[in-house]
């Protein structure tokens, strides 16, 4: 039978968008392929199998996943002898591979928007590194998969010759994320007031997630109000100071709550508890947050440009996300209207359920043997 090495080494101990696609992957795509072998590439501190399926195998690779090795000497650090197919899941595609390769490109921001992923000094020595793995994918992979039709677009525009070869796998959400009762206990843990209204923020530092956008039109839906609060979950970046700064500047400091990674159950409390999700984002290839926090029943105001409108369908409230002013509008109708509210949360319920991992890893599947079938 054909063996297709999935690269599975995201799913580890850092939460992040690109570790629930590959989990999504790794649940669905043996059992939907029994004809295949899978051979799996999975982080060294995950001690536990990633799936119990019999047409798979398992490899602890200690490389880093975004790390030199990977980028140039892959074959010579794993064994890939019977390979027939390689998938690379996060967006740059590893030289010197002997097989067809799909390339999983969540979105191009390394290529198009460099600062929008580190501004920092050595964010140039980043953008060197993605840049050429992204670029090898785009030219070489045999095929591209995108998490949405607005990654899609965006790798087109950006590399016309890769139209052919690049096809739509549309991002899931774990049903995990469902609607379930204010818990007190769980949002005192986290150390905020159980009886306080929140709108919630998600994401990692970094400014294409556009949080100071975000801290700017809750300030100017609510600054002159005492009755809710700004609760940020996220990776920390380096600069995340600033927003304590700019919570100041505003006079909303009192109201802002920064949390670091939070627990999954916690997660759902969190999205579920929330009076809205704010997402004002520059750019997502997907924006899981937005599929959680709508499969949960939390409103959900977001951007009007790049994947947001695609992912949200007609769920959510779009503004600008330059646009402190129609942010603020498009928030205090979630929040302030309750017809308006619960409308965002029925359709945002059914949104959701149109976003399945089992879909997704279908979609990858067909990609699969439409390479293995050309090979």
């Amino acid at each position: 039978m054909p063996t297709i090495c999935i690269d599975c080494r995201y799913i580890g101990p850092r939460p992040s968008g690109i570790a629930e696609a590959v989990q999504g992957l790794v649940d669905f795509v043996p059992g939907l392929a029994p004809d295949l072998n899978f051979l799996l590439l999975k982080h060294p501190s995950r001690s536990a199998p990633l799936t119990r399926a019999e047409n798979v195998r398992e490899i602890a690779v200690h490389q880093a996943a975004n790390g030199p090795a990977t980028m140039w000497w892959l074959p010579q650090v794993v064994d890939l002898s019977g390979v027939d197919l390689f998938h690379a899941t996060f967006n740059t595609m590893p030289a010197r591979l002997k097989m067809p390769c799909v390339t999983t490109v969540h979105d191009i921001m390394w290529l198009t928007n460099p600062r929008w992923c580190n501004p920092a000094p050595y964010g140039r020595i980043e953008q060197a590194f993605y840049a050429h793995g992204i670029g090898r994918a785009l030219r070489e992979a045999a095929a591209i998969a995108s998490v949405s039709e607005a990654s899609r677009r965006e790798i087109v525009a950006h590399a016309p010759q890769a139209a052919d070869r690049a096809f739509i796998t549309r991002s899931g959400v774990s049903p995990d994320f469902h609607p379930v009762a204010r818990d007190p206990g769980i949002l005192r843990t986290l150390g905020m007031a159980p009886d306080r209204r929140f709108v919630l923020v998600v994401g990692q530092y970094a400014p294409y997630k556009n949080h100071d956008g975000a801290m700017r039109g809750f300030a100017a839906a609510f600054r002159e109000r005492d009755d809710i609060d700004l609760v940020f979950v996220q990776r920390m970046g380096a600069h995340s100071h600033r927003l304590k700064y700019l919570a100041d500047q505003l006079g909303i400091a009192s109201r802002v709550r920064l949390l670091g990674p939070v627990e999954r159950t916690e997660m759902v409390q969190l999205y579920s508890a929330a009076a809205a999700l704010l997402h004002p984002s520059l750019c997502e290839g997907f924006g899981n947050p937005l599929a959680e926090a709508m499969a949960c029943g939390c409103p959900v105001v977001t951007s009007d440009i790049s994947a947001m409108p695609e992912v949200t369908a007609g769920a959510a409230n779009l503004a600008p996300p330059r646009d402190p002013a129609a942010m603020a509008a498009a928030l205090c109708e979630a929040v302030d209207d309750p017809a308006r509210a619960s409308a965002m949360r029925r359709a945002g319920i059914a949104r959701a359920a149109e976003l399945s991992w089992r879909a997704f890893a279908q979609a990858n599947l067909d990609i699969y043997r439409r390479v293995l079938g050309s090979a």
